[in-house]
């Protein structure tokens, strides 16, 4: 079977097929989707001999999604927001530096998507719609995320004509005190309203994109919102809805956390975790239970042949093949590490310092992308071979991102609440 064929089979597809090919060669994978998800011949085929199941993990080495941080400025004060915890000057990407991760994107072999983000508010930039059609012009999907609050008719008009494929929303609680409390200076009417008539302007020009999404930020303070949002989200004509628990940059965030201390995980390694297999079943009578074994480590759930939770030492950033660039150029691994920052990990203040390959300015992200040590780093990180600061935090070397207690160098993951799947970014 050609390449074209395998296209044609899987053109409108939802879930495209990965097959066997006429000459029984291993797999023919149809070039849209091995570009979507970046998947080369390096890529690894993972065996799961209890689920008698194949993954295909995408190689570490393509360069597959960046995000790009317009400004580090916003219009809000938030309580969940890094501001609260740094004093490094705020900025704005110049056109120059731009110009740069365009001229980058369009050398490298394969588009990834570009996603308009950071911990700045993007629709703060003047330049942000230029600076999506841009991207949009030279064949990259975009997404961008937003508080919603700047959102105006004539924002969501310009938005729809630079081609955004996915617009995110941040929408931290269901009602006006609820949102207020947490989205510090922001309507929730205004902001429902702003994406009430996105949806309106989508509709009537008749195109399906930006797709909608909303983005949730699960507290102690805001959960019983959770259920509320879930429709709203529906009302509103959202395609995708997605939740990560907070990041405690400050102690009192760390008491909002709805996570329980991750060193109870620690007696039940995951080699020693029982596997219950499950059919579908009404949610209201197990998933709490469900939720708790599968948070606390004690059980490895699947239900209807899903594993409810595979995100322990695994990177999303690095499996995905994501890298970053800050307003200034500076080019990082991840979001994590794209600004120092303390937050607060099983009760402790933790630094995690910034790290950066290089900036876009002075070198290709090409050349960044391939740069030895950074490779390096991406192979360590595949590996998760970092000293469990997640789980022990017992000795000073876990208090930062530094050399940790196993000789890794700088810097180390074991800490990271992104990696141990309790933080998420869409």
């Amino acid at each position: 079977m050609s390449r074209e064929n395998a296209q044609r089979l899987t053109k409108g597809e939802d879930r495209p097929k990965v097959m066997l090919d006429d000459q029984k060669r291993p797999f023919l994978i149809p070039e849209r989707v091995a570009a979507q998800y970046g998947i080369t011949r390096r890529s690894e085929i993972i065996a799961d001999n209890e689920q008698n199941v194949l993954s295909l993990r995408p190689t570490a080495d393509l360069l597959a999604k960046l995000y790009i941080e317009p400004t580090s400025n916003c219009n809000l004060h938030c309580r969940t927001c890094i501001r609260n915890s740094w004093d490094e000057p705020t900025g704005m990407m110049d056109k120059e530096t731009f110009e740069r991760i365009i001229v980058g994107i369009e050398e490298l072999p394969l588009r990834p998507t570009v996603f308009f983000g950071g911990f700045g508010e993007p629709l703060f930039h003047p330049q942000i719609v230029e600076m999506i059609r841009r991207v949009n012009v030279i064949g990259s999907r975009t997404e961008l995320i937003t508080n919603g609050t700047l959102l105006t008719e004539g924002m969501t008009r310009d938005l729809i004509q630079a081609g955004l494929d996915r617009l995110w929303v941040s929408l931290d609680g269901a009602t006006p005190s609820s949102y207020s409390d947490v989205r510090l200076g922001a309507e929730l009417p205004r902001v429902l309203a702003n994406i009430e008539r996105f949806s309106d302007v989508r509709r009537k020009r008749g195109v399906k994109a930006p797709q909608l999404g909303i983005a949730f930020v699960a507290m102690k303070r805001n959960i019983a919102d959770l259920p509320a949002l879930l429709r709203l989200a529906q009302e509103l004509g959202a395609s995708a809805f997605h939740v990560s628990h907070v990041l405690p940059y400050t102690r009192a965030l760390l008491d909002e956390a709805l996570y329980r201390d991750l060193v109870d995980e620690e007696a039940y390694p995951a080699r020693d975790r029982l596997t219950v297999t499950l059919p579908r079943l009404d949610p209201a009578l197990i998933f709490p239970e469900i939720l708790f074994q599968t948070l606390t480590g004690r059980a490895r759930f699947v239900v209807a042949g899903v594993p409810v939770d595979a995100g322990r030492n695994r990177c999303p950033f690095i499996e995905q093949g994501v890298a970053a660039i800050a307003w200034d150029g500076e080019m990082s691994p991840c979001l994590e590490l794209l600004h120092t920052h303390t937050s607060f990990l099983n009760g402790a203040e933790r630094v995690t310092n910034r790290y950066v390959i290089g900036n876009v300015q002075e070198r290709s992200i090409s050349d960044l992308w391939s740069d030895r040590e950074y490779a390096a780093f991406r192979r360590r990180v595949t590996e998760f071979t970092f000293a469990p600061c997640a789980y022990c935090g017992s000795c000073s070397l876990a208090l930062e991102n530094g050399e940790d207690c196993y000789g890794n160098p700088a810097p180390s993951c074991g800490g990271c609440l992104w990696a141990q799947g309790l933080i998420h970014c869409p």
